[in-house]
């Protein structure tokens, strides 16, 4: 047994799946029976925040609808919760010390040269390989920027955040309306194909209804297609400024009652400090932006069906990470906590999956990867290096698993020994803090009896942390993550 083996204790019935599905096949299924895929991903959205969770009254009828269609995780993660790191698993299907994405893509993180690699083989390098069309819309945040930087106004501050991707490394996406990052949602800025680093042009329209509106065209153009396709539609909303939303979705949530919704939530601060005030004042505009994303996925959906070609589409909708907007006094989402973790993930394939719901099974974000190529009948295009976790055959026999470990990660990219790094079971978080080369601080959270996160039960489970300091030790150890425990 290798130490990746002790890292996922319970792993064996997924691994015994797993190891089926990785045998390869003579040959790939007829091009008739290859399907399509959508992935749509909405940046910062949290778990609990549909309308079919039944958790926050948050308005999301479409995907409620796509979620009765298809398979909805409740405890689906991310496993490193902020964009670029997110991003770069899920594209690359490595943990970040292999994909070089060991924080944020900016000016900051540029020196440690953290941008996916152009060498690297993402999914959607094999797919093009393998014949498909490819198209990407929205936000990508996988480029380091340069000097002189690109005339946007989030590259005039103390750090510059966003770059232009040219094409030789886009992995294999020949459609292309994209951006690194950029965060004004009302007038949103792109760059097309052929277009320089400096040609990118702005849009009068809110984000997400423009890239539905680009994505529904890219459907229109390829659903009778000799090739199938894989369309990634990457939204910014819910994501700050949450403001940034038209009206009429802030209306539906005017007369939100706030203080009802928290009450007895003893993460949220109290109204009068700096972290109260800023989560009752974001959380209307918050469910706002995912009222509208909806809205636009809707139109999506519709149009798959209008052009039917739904029942050979997978379409999968997920998040980067989630937001926590003031809790546990913390405004962003790089942290431990499940609110900043767990992100909604749904897949629907109706002539393949059936329906239902599955509360236990903890996939990752960047699970999407060989679970996709797994549904898809392409087992061995999976590398073999491949560190994320093939679900495929779990979700096609109709079976949960309770007993899966995630990894939990947050880098420090001048000095990868430093940072946290952790493990999220069925009931506990844990991680380790390293702040001056060794282990500054400990974290141990029961969810079940403490779903807030509020108690510290480090230093009175001394056996327990042990426990999963050793378990810890040697997936980093698999992995070859340079972390300092003891």
């Amino acid at each position: 047994m290798n130490n990746r083996d002790l890292f996922l204790l319970g792993w064996s019935a997924v691994t015994a799946f797993s190891a089926s599905a990785q045998k390869p096949k003579e040959s790939l299924p007829p091009q008739s029976q290859i399907p399509n895929v959508v992935l749509i991903i909405a940046d910062q959205w949290r778990g609990d925040a549909l309308g079919c969770v039944g958790k926050e009254p948050v308005k999301t009828p479409n995907l409620d609808r796509l979620a009765s269609a298809g398979i909805r995780f409740d405890n689906a993660v991310s496993c490193y919760p902020v964009s670029s790191p997110a991003r770069a698993i899920l594209m690359t299907g490595f943990y970040p010390i292999k994909n070089h994405v060991t924080g944020n893509c900016n000016s900051n993180n540029a020196p440690y040269k953290v941008e996916l690699q152009q060498s690297a083989r993402c999914w959607s390098d094999i797919l093009a390989e393998e014949g498909f069309d490819l198209g990407y819309v929205g936000k990508w945040h996988l480029d380091s920027p340069y000097k002189p930087y690109v005339n946007t106004s989030n590259n005039k501050g103390s750090v510059a955040w966003n770059e232009f991707c040219p094409e030789n490394r886009r992995h294999g996406f020949a459609f292309w309306e994209a951006y690194g990052t950029y965060d004004n949602h009302m007038r949103p800025m792109y760059w097309s194909n052929g277009d320089s680093r400096e040609s990118f042009h702005y849009v009068d329209d809110w984000g997400p209804h423009y890239e539905a509106t680009r994505a529904i065209e890219y459907l229109q153009k390829h659903a009778n297609g000799s090739k199938p396709f894989a369309l990634v539609v990457s939204m910014n909303p819910p994501h700050t400024g949450y403001d940034l939303v038209p009206d009429r979705y802030k209306e539906v949530y005017k007369n939100l009652d706030v203080e009802s919704l928290i009450a007895g939530r003893p993460d949220i601060p109290p109204r009068g400090t700096k972290s109260g005030d800023i989560y009752r004042k974001c959380l209307p505009d918050y469910y706002a932006c995912m009222t509208g994303v909806d809205e636009n996925v809707g139109r999506i959906m519709d149009e798959l069906k209008r052009l039917d070609i739904e029942n050979n589409t997978i379409v999968i909708f997920s998040s980067d990470h989630g937001a926590l907007m003031g809790d546990h006094e913390i405004e962003g989402k790089n942290i431990y906590y499940d609110t900043a973790m767990r992100v909604p993930l749904i897949i629907r394939w109706p002539s393949h999956l059936k329906p239902r719901v599955d509360k236990q099974t903890q996939i990752s974000f960047g699970d999407i990867y060989p679970t996709l190529f797994s549904l898809m009948g392409l087992q061995n295009k999976i590398p073999s290096d491949v560190q994320t976790k093939d679900f495929g055959n779990l979700l096609l026999k109709d079976k949960v698993d309770k007993n899966i470990v995630q990894p939990y990660f947050r880098y420090q990219p001048d000095d990868l020994s430093k940072g946290l790094r952790g493990l999220r079971d069925s009931r506990y978080t844990f991680a380790v803090e390293n702040k001056n080369g060794q282990p500054s601080q400990f974290y141990l959270f029961d969810r079940k009896n403490d779903p807030w996160e509020m108690n510290n039960l480090a230093s009175s489970q001394t056996g327990r942390v042990r426990k999963y300091v050793a378990q810890l030790k040697a997936f980093l150890n698999s992995i070859a993550d340079p972390f300092i425990i003891e």
